[in-house]
């Protein structure tokens, strides 16, 4: 069973991989690469039920994750439809396209900690594509900012959900993951930078701000209107979790109701056919939907790895092979770009006991570091890559040509960085 596993996963992911030379949706590999990992599960198991019961389980844990990306994608949809990110690309004036970069990553970088990495991806990839129209060029930017938005959230208690599972778990203090692994994050986002730059050249054309394609024009004050709202609800969507301790997509899906009933308010007045182009219910529409179903087949694949044992007994055996912590915590960093950060973590948590290795103990740190930024590698090694490539339409070979090499350095220079400054202090 083990063997049929790995190998449905392998040709899965190929067919993912080629998806631009086989003309398939890279959705369709991704939930048949899925199902049938959970069907030859389920057929090899002597106790159905059990295996069943997994599955909902499972399905839990995704709708989560699922709900989340759905709601922020609808949020940022309202926000696209009423025009406001006009209000942002209007006092964007930097022309130069190299700068521009170096903006666009920094602001990434430290909304995603705050945010966490996949909602600012989907946030900054939407307000991009207001910006840059060269779509050649533009997939440069978007890489960036995948490879920024990781790098924000490692450092942060709630900006990725490996950071989240070790803080939850009681292995690392907010206060101290932010101070040790703030300068590593942010190398690894520099060094990337400094590579993809010298490709960037030229100035951008004066942005144009656009009417709404099928619905009116709106004022000023209406577009800011729901930029701020849609922002502020994003934003206290960490505070929500925080309070209520409640799941993340708890937050998102109160935040899209109260965008809701501001839109419904705001344009209660407006015709008919005026109010339909202007509605969430049309906003949702207009999401990626097979995005968010591609999302699904990835993290079915992966939990029948993790189910069957396949995932631990790869942790385990890395365990066995390499006996250095650092050594230990920048593999798996590499592993999480080909498969879910989440399972490994949740190994990891299972494999080093707090007994061993106390709270804020520089494993928990460096894993923290290297499963969040390691996921930039490949392009659906994280929640905000794979996000990214159905929204920005990214080819899985184009980011690997382009992306993977430069991310890589930057993974490894800032985990270069976090052992130098650990053995300095």
């Amino acid at each position: 069973m083990t063997g049929l596993l790995i190998i449905t996963f392998i040709v899965g992911y190929a067919a993912i991989a080629f998806e631009h030379y086989l003309k398939i949706n890279k959705t369709a590999p991704a939930l048949l690469s899925g199902v049938l990992c959970w069907t030859i599960y389920i057929l090899f198991s002597d106790n159905k039920e059990e295996v069943t019961g997994q599955l909902v389980e499972n399905l839990g844990d995704f709708s989560g994750i699922l709900f989340f990306l759905m709601g922020a994608m609808t949020i940022v949809e309202i926000i696209d439809t009423h025009d406001g990110f006009d209000i942002i690309t209007q006092r964007i004036t930097q022309r130069d396209k190299r700068k521009l970069l170096w903006i666009i990553s920094g602001i990434t970088f430290m909304l995603s900690p705050v945010l966490d990495n996949l909602t600012t991806a989907i946030v900054m990839v939407s307000l991009l594509q207001k910006i840059v129209t060269d779509g050649k060029e533009r997939l440069y930017f978007v890489g960036m900012i995948v490879i920024a938005a990781n790098a924000g959230g490692a450092w942060s208690p709630i900006g990725d959900v490996t950071t989240t599972m070790l803080w939850m778990g009681g292995q690392i203090t907010a206060l101290n993951i932010i101070k040790q692994l703030f300068i590593p994050s942010l190398v690894s986002l520099i060094i990337p930078l400094l590579l993809i730059s010298p490709k960037i050249k030229g100035t951008l054309a004066p942005a144009k701000v656009e009417a709404t394609r099928e619905g009116p024009n709106l004022s000023s004050t209406q577009k800011t209107i729901i930029l701020t709202s849609g922002i502020l609800v994003l934003l206290l969507v960490p505070v929500f979790k925080t309070l209520t301790h409640l799941p993340p997509y708890m937050g998102v899906l109160i935040g899209l109701a109260v965008m809701w009933i501001i839109t419904e308010l705001m344009d209660g007045g407006r015709e008919e056919n005026e109010r339909f182009y202007l509605s969430p219910a049309y906003a949702l529409r207009k999401i990626d939907t097979p995005s968010i179903l591609f999302f699904l087949g990835i993290l079915l694949s992966i939990a029948a790895l993790e189910r069957t044992g396949i995932l631990s007994t790869l942790a385990t055996s890395i365990d066995q092979w390499i006996h250095n912590e650092n050594a230990i915590a920048m593999t798996l960093g590499l592993l999480s770009s080909i498969v879910d950060n989440v399972p490994l973590m949740a190994a990891s948590q299972a494999m080093y006991p707090l007994s061993q290795y106390p709270v804020d103990h520089s494993l928990w740190e460096f894993l923290a570091y290297s499963t969040g930024t390691g996921g930039s590698i490949l392009i659906i090694g994280s929640a905000a890559g794979v996000a990214v490539m159905g929204i920005a339409k990214v080819d899985f070979f184009w980011y690997v040509r382009n992306i993977t090499f430069v991310a890589l350095m930057g993974y490894l220079s800032g985990g270069l960085v976090h052992i130098l400054l650990q053995k300095i202090f």
